[in-house]
């Protein structure tokens, strides 16, 4: 059993966490078997390459597993090539693989600091850019991102050197969810939040213009997980792992067997009109509330009701009470949460709907013994938004919010945990 100062009172026996756990193994299994997926960009070795450009000058080319921020600019005394990103995993590069331009004297990469890398080029003389973008394959997901520098006279280089004023670069970077939570004082472990990318498999979701929202949550929900466990004090799990099928019963099923102490399903709605645009959040709505545990006890087993609590043999009159009883403390968890993501996603820059906050009759925030809530994260029908969602620049401000949101609610909870009842 956790600490008594833990959020809330946690029922689980030791039996009960045993057999919880078996059932997550096996149900992630599958899907982690299926493709592996990671929210960390990976650089492909073999087709990465710093060339002599012909003309003169050099050709950076950098293919990455998947698409992230980047910014490009030059540098004087010693004349550079600065390229920075939100984290690459460098594994297996070398300098002497990747370096075969007699325009550039050296080249090194690695950690700028926690979260973010950098390459620096040496130059040989002085360049200026005249390239720099990063395209995206749209049957894999990778990435490539092409920089071209020519040979320029030294005043040219001078004057071009530095890192340009970017106020989109300077928020990104401002967002670091890499850094340390705030202590939420809860010495039996972390936090463990559940992501549930929407849909998946034979359930695409919404579609425009070639989007997706099932694979688009994934990545989001990837992103996410990332970000939580490097901010530390979290544990992030994911209800699927690859574009697959999981049924809405499953998905309760993870999370409960994980011990979710939050989870939060993402998705990104699609309209006739594309009138509306921005990010909103959802809890339960009260009179949905009346009707919840009915519907739990209609569609799950009696031992997959509450965590740490065996309803078998128990009727629905039971198994509806104590869930009710359980929404007393849940219930209002959950609304704080979605007033704190509002505020962190707005903080972050994120672009907000008209009405952030909503309420409604939606069965995946059913459950009864962990605060959930449901972010749309935009409007699949609105251009602005898809652009938004588009690539991993647009979704970190949105990652961000979230993190720093979850971290105020997290030391909040731990606050009010004296005054709950035990």
């Amino acid at each position: 059993m956790r600490d008594s100062s833990r959020l809330w009172t946690d029922p689980r026996n030791v039996i009960g966490q045993a057999v919880a756990a078996l059932i997550l193994l096996l149900l992630l299994a599958g899907a982690a078997g299926a493709q592996p997926f990671s929210a960390l960009a990976r650089l492909d070795v073999a087709q990465s390459q710093l060339r002599d450009a012909d003309g003169g000058g050099i050709e950076l080319t950098l293919y990455l597993s998947q698409p992230v921020p980047y910014r490009v600019f030059t540098l004087d005394e010693p004349r550079r090539l600065v390229l920075d990103f939100r984290e690459v995993d460098w594994r297996g590069a070398t300098r002497a693989a990747m370096l075969n331009a007699d325009g550039a004297s050296d080249l090194r990469f690695g950690v700028l600091r926690p979260g973010w890398s950098r390459m620096v080029v040496d130059l040989a003389g002085p360049m200026l850019l005249t390239e720099a973008g990063m395209t995206v394959d749209k049957t894999d997901g990778t990435a490539t991102l092409l920089v071209r520098l020519r040979p320029a006279a030294a005043e040219e280089h001078t004057a071009a050197a530095g890192a340009p004023p970017d106020p989109a670069w300077d928020l990104l970077a401002g967002l670091d969810q890499s850094q340390p939570a705030p202590a939420t004082n809860a010495p039996d472990g972390p936090l463990v939040v559940v992501i549930d990318p929407g849909h998946g498999g034979i359930d695409p979701g919404a579609e425009r213009e070639g989007m997706v929202e099932a694979q688009v949550m994934l990545q989001l929900a990837l992103e996410l997980s990332e970000a939580l466990t490097r901010a530390g004090d979290f544990t992030p799990v994911l209800t699927r792992q690859a574009d697959i099928f999981v049924p809405l019963a499953e998905r309760m099923t993870i999370a409960r067997a994980a011990g979710a102490d939050v989870f939060i399903s993402l998705h990104a709605d699609a309209l006739e009109s594309d009138a509306a645009t921005g990010a909103s959040v959802y809890t339960l709505s009260s009179a949905a509330v009346d009707q919840a545990s009915a519907r739990m006890a209609e569609r799950h087993d009696r031992g997959d009701l509450l965590a740490g609590v065996d309803l078998s043999g128990q009727d629905d009159t039971v198994a509806m009470i104590l869930m009710d009883l359980a929404r007393l403390e849940t219930g209002p968890q959950a609304t704080r949460l979605a007033d704190t993501l509002v505020v962190g996603m707005q903080e972050a820059g994120v672009r907000l709907n008209s009405r952030s906050r909503r309420e409604g009759p939606l069965a995946v925030l059913n459950a009864a013994d962990f605060a959930s809530v449901l972010i749309e994260v935009g409007f699949l029908s609105s251009a602005a938004d898809r652009a938004i969602l588009a690539d991993a620049a647009g979704r970190a401000p949105l990652v961000a919010g979230i993190v720093t949101a979850l971290q105020r609610w997290a030391v909040d909870e731990a606050a009010r945990a004296p005054l709950i009842r035990q």
